[in-house]
């Protein structure tokens, strides 16, 4: 698992535009993790699923409300990372109205999960292999603070929690 001081993976995240944006065309973009996270300070939060009870009703909804603060503590971006593809983390990012607020990167072949070593296997629900719930404070590419949820938990990884320690 990734640990504080280390460097995010070399991986690829796709990110759905409805409209053309900062060289972007409409539909799944693919982004360079490294060089995304490059200059820039971020919270990057991690889920099982795109659409799931506790995901909508809680986890999403807590960076949303909390978003201001976050800007006022210095954080640059916030992305949401789920084992979906791009579409699906689009419209969820639509029904979820995380527009200027939250970046819904989709992770489909669960690449940066697995370098992470945030992987899951929820094959046994029906879900295949999946993120666990997780959030993190990255500087310039480097993990600050890592909070990884006990299976079944919601606590370190919310908004108000990770908020909290910056």
């Amino acid at each position: 698992m990734i640990q504080t001081g280390e460097a995010l993976p070399h991986a690829t995240l796709y990110e759905f535009f409805d409209s053309e944006q900062n060289g972007c065309a409409i539909g799944p973009n693919a982004l360079d993790v490294q060089q995304l996270a490059a200059g820039k300070r971020l919270v990057i939060f991690g889920l099982p699923g795109a659409f799931t009870p506790t995901c909508s009703a809680k986890h999403v909804p807590g960076y949303l409300e909390h978003y201001a603060a976050f800007q006022a503590k210095g954080i640059d971006e916030i992305w949401c990372v789920s084992v979906n593809d791009a579409f699906v983390m689009g419209a969820w990012g639509r029904d979820q109205h995380t527009s200027g607020k939250v970046r819904m990167m989709a992770d489909g072949s669960a690449e940066f999960t697995r370098l992470a070593g945030l992987e899951q296997d929820l094959s046994a629900r029906g879900m295949g292999l999946r993120s666990q719930r997780y959030a993190m404070v990255v500087d310039d590419g480097v993990v600050k603070a890592l909070f990884v949820e006990a299976p079944g938990k919601f606590e370190v990884s919310a908004a108000a929690a990770v908020l909290s320690t910056l």
